[in-house]
């Protein structure tokens, strides 16, 4: 009987990676880890998938509807991260005698949503987060302002803006208002500012939440006040006057503007929103948003906020945080949109041709040789002619090809060929080394 062939296919939400798509991501969590390190954050890791309790109610309804929840052998309720903040308060707290505080850290890691795929947003996506835990200090607040900076500068940006605001400026109101109690209704309804504006968001505050009709335009003259800066500080502190809570935040975002200028941030780089709520309910305190200038379109490449109540769930000791994460996947979809990514499947520049079977050896050794100089080389594997191996060279995107004949090898020499400029030289062996660096180099291709 004929064995039925299963179709290859992949669920909806998820992808796979080929490697024209896994190179620039692999090159993007790099860059990532690098610029976490150099500020001093370490690696953690946690697991995939938790006991439910452990997830379910930290970010909200919202976040809880798209929780990837079953049953395992053993009967335990456990379900995927849905982010890596939540495990890594569980982790905090578990841990905390081993770390000790303050701790920084970065974990670069998969998290799965049961959300509705769209363009750069899949139900499996890799997040890169770094955190700052066991501190209160608004400066740890303004270093992951510097680190979210620093790290679209490190993978090639010039024109983003880092939109900041502080949750304590809307809470404070809400307290002043005797709303307190209503802020999770309050925080839904104005993360859909954006989308459905000031009348909608006064609808919903009126007719779902509960607001009264002053109260509503109260909160709304909060998030709509425009202006520069310093305006805007002015409007909200006239607006919190009285309102320690309200106060707090104002004074904390002119420390994070201050502080920001002095250590050197572009003006045009950073800017108070006070839009901007973060739907989940983690939040208290400083809030990030980051847009790239070239295509705001596709929504925030780099978010996070402070989070001073998170592990009270988990540990009687306070450890307030703060931390952000690099939406990974979404980040690539603007790359590609933007025609910033190399369009490459191989890691190696370098090809060694493989141009004459008895002299396997002799290219198999140069190979190691390069290699052993930092340079990343493939060795092609089958003795075709060729036209076919400098094909396959273009379709990959290999920047050199290392040839070599019996001419060659009586006479000691290589031929180097530039596949981007066409350009071929006659190098001998004890030079070759230093020609391809150069060569690389001046390529601005990488010798790793």
């Amino acid at each position: 009987m004929k064995q039925q062939l299963i179709q290859p296919r992949v669920l909806k939400g998820f992808r796979d990676y080929l490697p024209e798509a896994m190179i620039p991501r692999e090159a993007l969590m790099q860059t990532a880890r690098e610029v976490y390190r150099s500020y001093g954050f370490s690696p953690i890791d946690t697991p995939a998938l938790e006991y439910a309790e452990i997830l379910l109610g930290k970010g909200g309804d919202e976040s809880d509807k798209q929780v990837f929840r079953f049953q395992d052998q053993g009967k335990r309720d456990v379900a995927m991260r849905f982010d890596l903040t939540v495990p890594f308060a569980r982790f905090t707290s578990q841990h905390l005698n081993d770390i000790g505080t303050p701790f920084k850290r970065y974990h670069i890691g998969t998290v799965w949503r049961g959300e509705n795929p769209q363009k750069g947003r899949y139900r499996e996506f890799m997040q890169c987060d770094f955190d700052t835990i066991g501190t209160a200090a608004n400066i740890a607040d303004i270093e992951t302002l510097l680190v979210i900076h620093d790290l679209l500068c490190a993978i090639g940006f010039e024109k983003f803006t880092i939109r900041v605001n502080n949750r304590l400026v809307l809470n404070g109101l809400l307290e002043k208002l005797d709303l307190a109690e209503q802020s999770v209704g309050v925080l839904r309804a104005l993360d859909k500012l954006q989308k459905i504006g000031a009348d909608g968001v006064s609808a919903e505050l009126t007719e779902k939440v509960g607001l009264s009709n002053d109260q509503a335009q109260q909160v709304l003259k909060l998030v709509t006040t425009e202006g520069d800066t310093e305006t805007v500080m002015s409007e909200l502190s006239t607006l919190l006057a009285g309102n320690e809570r309200g106060e707090l935040g104002v004074h904390n975002l002119h420390e994070l503007f201050r502080c920001a200028a002095r250590a050197g941030i572009p003006a045009e780089r950073i800017a108070l929103d006070v839009t901007i709520a973060r739907g989940l309910d983690y939040y208290t305190g400083t809030i990030y948003e980051t847009f790239l200038g070239d295509l705001p379109g596709i929504g925030s490449i780099c978010s996070g906020g402070r989070y001073d109540n998170l592990t009270g769930l988990f540990s009687k000791q306070a450890l307030p945080g703060v931390g952000a994460s690099l939406g990974l996947d979404r980040l690539l979809a603007a790359m590609e949109e933007l025609k910033m990514l190399p369009g490459i499947s191989t890691p190696a520049p370098v090809l060694v041709i493989l141009f004459d079977a008895e002299k396997s050896g002799e290219y198999l050794r140069i190979g190691r040789e390069l290699r052993a100089a930092g340079i990343s080389t493939e060795v092609f594997v089958d003795p075709k002619g060729v036209g076919k191996q400098m094909k396959y060279a273009n379709r990959k995107g290999f920047q050199l090809a290392i040839i070599a004949g019996g001419d060659e090898f009586a006479a000691g020499n290589w031929q180097v060929k530039n596949l981007q400029s066409g350009e071929q030289q006659t190098v001998p062996e004890a030079e070759l080394v230093a020609h391809v660096t150069s060569v690389l180099s001046s390529d601005g291709g990488s010798a790793g």
